[in-house]
């Protein structure tokens, strides 16, 4: 859908901060599943974790990527994703081998332009969600850098500047600013 921008890249780039930015100045944003799917578990106790059962938190990430994207089916205006179906079906697609990724990739579409944070060592930290360390967050982010190209997206890599201007850069890409 011409509507959803995906905003995707390196764990730790800076994501989260720049959609809060993009929520700030009135857009409507959903939050990565990856992050919901590992509080969810570590509450339930459950095993849906990447360093767990990877497979089973790809397959979960899936599932909520797509109900994501028909809860904001209606939405007006543009809605921006942090990450999205194609990640975490580029993860299952990795780990398993299972080929979900071009079945999903080419039926559940975004906007053409996809925007990646870079790798940012300055930046990046791991948490009680995110504990994989930043050469696996660069790993990620290659593989993304080739993953949306080969699906026929446009990847704009976002520079190492203020959320502010991150903001700026996007909707300036998206003939919003």
């Amino acid at each position: 859908m011409d509507n959803f921008v995906v905003i995707s890249g390196c764990s730790g780039g800076g994501k989260s901060t720049l959609l809060e930015e993009l929520s700030r100045r009135g857009h409507r944003v959903v939050e990565e599943p990856g992050r919901r799917i590992v509080s969810d578990e570590l509450e339930r106790g459950g095993s849906a974790l990447p360093w767990i059962d990877a497979g089973a938190f790809a397959r979960r990430a899936i599932e909520m990527s797509i109900a994501d994207r028909a809860a904001a089916a209606s939405a007006p205006g543009l809605v921006f994703f942090d990450r999205g179906l194609i990640d975490a079906a580029s993860a299952l697609d990795h780990m398993t081998g299972e080929p979900v990724l071009a079945a999903l990739g080419n039926s559940h579409r975004y906007h053409k332009r996809v925007f990646l944070t870079p790798p940012w060592p300055e930046i990046y930290v791991s948490d009680n969600e995110r504990r994989h360390d930043f050469p696996a967050a660069v790993a990620e982010y290659d593989r993304l850098c080739t993953v949306y190209p080969s699906l026929g997206y446009e990847i704009h890599i976002l520079p190492r500047v203020s959320t502010s201007e991150r903001a700026d850069i996007v909707l300036s890409k998206l003939n919003l600013g």
